[in-house]
């Protein structure tokens, strides 16, 4: 039998079989493209017939609580070209490099690198850009952008910071509230042929960007410059290495003003503000340079920690009182030092001891004796745990970056010698603004806050996109204890250490301190003073700290004064108004006072003149500058005299 035809059967059935196989992988593979891959092939074939140029969307403004600007952006622009529609290059460097005052190689490289779109300055000014793109140089774009503008330049220079040349956020509230600032990018998009040229029958697509949000803060622009003049002028009359002032709300932790000197210019932040340094810097590496840099930018405030000294004589007394081991009145006797285990412990004054004191007396003389004993009464771990509530083991949570939390002995290192100069701020090391919430705690009936300058992020039209929320945090010590500490810091001032930033008409509480810098004998001290107003219903609480001042270095001498000035200056502006007590009106009697031109000043510069003097003053009219005065330039009247300014 013939079995040929079996044979091509078979070989018929195996084609088609695999014919069918192979279309059926082929609908698979086809499937697979369409469904599966078809979205990012048509990416890439946009990708390859498209060019695109990104336009940056405008960074929102930083506000201070009265809505004065203190960041913004200003409209500059970006000159690029596309380099598939360059017809002559030649030309194309000449006049970019001549209009842009560029290094004609270097524009000319640019302009032929093999890329699709190159950009070849950034940050040029309008009328720059105009005068570009009125000549219509085939392959130029002239792109929009924007540029970071610092109104008040150097103020608050450490807080506000300033962004990169991406017009990213680099040091301060700028990088803090980065993702509110910044905006989303836009887009112009252009098709082109295979060769890369641009398809003159389509046009260009324009994806707008998203301009940022604006962060209002709670920076008070008025008390920021008080604070940055008397920094600046004490630090400036000391020779001092640099300061720092804070005022804050001790309510809820708003902060006013963080003011630190040296400063530098926030619209040129890469230009050294030490004329030394300035001098030598073409010479120096660029590790050495950004070192120096860092350093400049670093806000002390907070990213530095140091021996806070007397001022801390202020949770000592808070938590003796609380765990009812002193009274105000509790008996104490400095004979100018005290021995702990062997080891012979100054007081500050021990040429001259304090001899008998109640507890409020010791803590008007700082006396040092006084502080020991109550932390030997209290003890090493109960001391620790409060030292660990009063927030000096961690951080404060202010909205700033590189905040440093405090520098402090193990409990179990802690023994009585430990103990004895811990209760009288040596031995370990904190932030000023530690010091300054935890001092907040003491005076505001006991509980902590956090302090903060992020008020609220509102759009372009003012509308409230995001409210920031501060919790009331924990309560430390009762309101009784909260009460009789501001009665006792009051008095440090009316009577104690504290005298020189006694204004009259004002309840001012305080501590000073003079801290000795590591290593000990080293002869550098900081100068503090820790200070609150009215003392009855603290509305504001503030710290001046001078590192290093030169001569007369006590905390009370250097400290104080600054201190007045400022208070002298905030406080009226905060719509606090002096009450004078009769033995204040008393004394005021006695005292004359030699009226000077008040003419062509404002009303809140009069009343920090005066007012810091204890001169009564009213005023006539409405306006906010004073056009005419009674009594005249020169006369010499009462304290309780009237001065009747007419605005």
């Amino acid at each position: 039998m013939d079995k040929t035809p079996v044979k091509i059967k078979r070989r018929i059935l195996t084609v088609l079989a695999m014919f069918t196989i192979g279309l059926v992988a082929m609908m698979f593979r086809l499937a697979y493209v369409q469904v599966v891959e078809g979205t990012l092939l048509q990416e890439r074939a946009f990708d390859q017939h498209t060019r695109d140029r990104s336009i940056s969307p405008t960074r929102g403004d930083i506000l201070d609580v009265n809505g004065e600007v203190i960041a913004t952006s200003a409209s500059v622009f970006t000159i690029g070209v596309v380099k598939a529609q360059v017809e002559d290059p030649i030309q194309v460097a000449t006049v970019l490099s001549e209009i842009l005052e560029l290094n004609y190689d270097t524009v000319y490289t640019n302009v032929t690198k093999q890329v699709a779109f190159q950009r070849i300055a950034t940050k040029v000014d309008k009328e720059v850009a105009d005068v570009i793109r009125q000549m219509n140089l085939p392959g130029v774009k002239v792109d929009e952008d924007s540029d970071r503008y610092y109104p008040y330049e150097d103020l608050a220079a450490h807080v506000i910071g300033f962004v990169g040349a991406d017009n990213q956020g680099i040091i301060g509230l700028e990088v803090k509230y980065e993702s509110y600032l910044k905006g989303t990018a836009g887009t112009i998009l252009m098709e082109t042929n295979g060769r890369g040229e641009r398809r003159e029958d389509e046009a260009e697509v324009r994806i707008e960007p998203i301009d940022g949000n604006h962060l209002v803060t709670t920076l008070d622009v008025t008390l920021q410059e008080y604070a940055q003049q008397a920094i600046d002028s004490v630090v400036a009359e000391k020779q001092a290495a640099g300061g720092t002032i804070i005022l804050m709300n001790p309510q809820n932790g708003e902060i006013y003003a963080m003011a630190n000197s040296p400063t530098f210019d926030l619209n040129d932040p890469f230009i050294v503000n030490d004329p030394e340094m300035a001098a030598i810097w073409s010479t120096l590496d660029a590790a050495t340079k950004q070192t120096e840099l860092n350093q400049m930018w670093r806000n002390f405030a907070v990213t530095d920690t140091y021996e806070p000294g007397s001022t801390f004589k202020i949770f000592t007394s808070a938590i003796g009182l609380e765990e009812n081991i002193i009274t105000p009145t509790t008996p104490f006797s400095c004979n100018g030092f005290h021995v702990v285990e062997g080891v012979k412990i100054k007081c500050w004054r021990s040429a001259n001891p304090h001899g008998q004191q109640t507890f409020t007396q010791g803590v008007q003389n700082s006396c040092n004796p006084v502080f020991m004993l109550i932390g030997e009464d209290v003890g090493a771990v109960k001391f620790y745990e409060y030292m660990s509530t009063f927030g000096f083991m961690t951080k404060t949570g202010i909205d700033l970056p590189g905040e440093a939390s405090g520098i402090m002995h193990k409990v179990d290192n802690i023994g009585p010698v430990e103990l004895a100069t811990v209760s009288f701020g040596q031995s370990f090391q904190i932030t000023p603004i530690q010091l300054l919430s935890a001092a907040s705690a003491v005076i505001n009936g006991g509980y902590e806050i956090t302090p903060h300058f992020g008020k609220y992020i509102i759009d372009n039209d003012g509308n409230i996109i995001e409210e920031f929320e501060y919790k009331q945090g924990e309560q430390i010590i009762s309101p009784e204890v909260s009460r009789e500490m501001q009665i006792i810091l009051e008095s440090v001032v009316s009577e104690g250490t504290g005298n020189k930033s006694y204004i009259p008409g004002y309840r001012i509480g305080g501590k000073t301190a003079t801290s000795q810098k590591l290593p000990r004998g080293s002869g550098k001290y900081i100068a503090s003073f820790v200070a609150f107003a009215p003392a009855e219903n603290p509305q504001v609480i503030g710290i001046v700290l001078i590192d290093e001042p030169q001569g007369v270095y006590y905390g009370g001498s250097v400290a104080g004064p600054v201190m007045k000035e400022v208070l002298a200056n905030a406080l009226p502006y905060l719509g606090i108004e002096p009450e004078y007590t009769p033995a204040e009106l008393e004394m005021l009697e006695t005292q004359t006072y030699t009226v000077p031109n008040l003419i062509g000043l404002t009303v809140q510069e009069v009343k920090a003149l005066l007012y810091s003097e204890g001169v009564l003053l009213e005023f006539e009219g409405e306006g906010d500058t004073v056009i005419d005065q009674f009594p005249a330039e020169g006369d010499t009247i009462n304290k309780t005299s009237k001065v009747i300014l007419y605005t």
